[in-house]
């Protein structure tokens, strides 16, 4: 029989992030490693393992029989070495470990959402603590933590994934804008009527596209972006309104290059949650970076980083439904 107990756990690393990347493209961007050293690594676990893990050519690559095993084997071992960093740092009185954390875009600005000084207060000096941040959308951020590839997310989540605890963070305002070169720009509000916002172009969130189409009556979309920047970008350019937090748009309004349009009409707050695995609520180095992340978040409201400056019977609520739950 084949020993295994000698193979490099970087090899396996290696494959898992090829796997989870699609193939050798992806990986070399998340790896920052050459297909040749890529490929080299696979041949030498494959060597080891004792057959092929995947069919590969120029656009080809999926997993044979042995590889997907290879790879439900390889995630719980680094699942069991989690597990055993944990213990150990808990009977330590010291925070270890691989903490993977998803956030949506768009948050570096906000005192609430903003991660910085979250992990500034809980990572003392001495903690053996690897983060893994990735950003991406409320759906892919949903779905990657219910299937276990991301520790904790932090989002406006519309859907509820089984299995998963949600808990409230922060009500982060927004506002419709446009840019210093739009036609809205140098108009009082009062002066800008119903048709004039449905001749407008609107730019939306792809993963929203309906709700921004609803919230404001829209007709069409003329853009679609996944980003805040890539809204900002296309809101600066004067030829599109559309939403953004409040407390991203800041720095462009004080530079004159921003404004927001009828605020006490179509402002609305996003309701954001920190979620994480049921399954993982007893994890020491997940509870800690829950409870410092709401604390935060918490002192942020106290502060005042609350609702827009809108009646109370104008504000809306991010809607609970009508989007579709992709991949990460």
């Amino acid at each position: 029989m084949r020993r295994l107990d000698n193979i490099d756990l970087r090899l396996l690393r290696v494959y898992v992030a090829l796997v989870e990347a699609g193939g050798f493209a992806g990986a070399q961007v998340v790896l920052n490693l050459s297909q040749s050293t890529l490929s080299t690594h696979l041949s030498d676990l494959e060597k080891r393992i004792g057959g092929p893990l995947c069919i590969r050519g120029r656009k080809t690559f999926r997993l044979t029989d042995l590889g997907r095993v290879t790879l439900d084997a390889a995630r719980k071992l680094f699942a069991d070495i989690e597990e055993f960093g944990h213990r150990i740092g808990t009977a330590s009185g010291r925070l270890t470990g691989r903490l993977r954390i998803g956030i949506v875009d768009g948050v570096f600005t906000s005192p609430a959402l903003g991660l910085q000084a979250t992990l500034a207060g809980l990572l003392e000096p001495d903690y053996d603590v690897f983060i893994d941040l990735v950003q991406a959308t409320p759906q892919e951020l949903e779905q990657a933590v219910a299937d276990g590839r991301r520790d904790v997310v932090i989002g406006p989540f519309a859907q509820k994934a089984p299995g998963v605890v949600y808990r409230e963070a922060h009500r982060e305002p927004h506002h419709l804008y446009c840019g210093s070169g739009h036609d809205f720009f140098d108009r009082p509000d009062d002066t800008i009527s119903r048709a004039d916002i449905e001749a407008t172009r609107l730019s939306v969130r792809g993963y929203r596209q309906l709700d921004d189409l609803f919230r404001i009556g829209h007709p069409k979309a003329a853009a679609s972006v996944l980003n805040m920047e890539a809204q900002a970008m296309l809101i600066l350019s004067g030829r599109y309104v559309g939403f953004l937090p409040c407390h991203y748009a800041e720095p462009h309004i004080a530079a004159g290059r921003m404004r927001a349009v009828q605020p006490s009409r179509y402002g609305f707050s996003s309701q954001h949650h920190v979620a994480y695995r049921r399954s993982d609520a007893d994890r020491p180095l997940i509870g800690a970076f829950v409870a410092a992340f709401l604390a935060r978040a918490r002192a942020a409201d106290q502060a005042g980083v609350t609702e827009p400056d809108t009646p109370a019977v104008e504000r809306r609520e991010e809607p609970q439904s009508g989007t579709q739950r992709s991949g990460l």
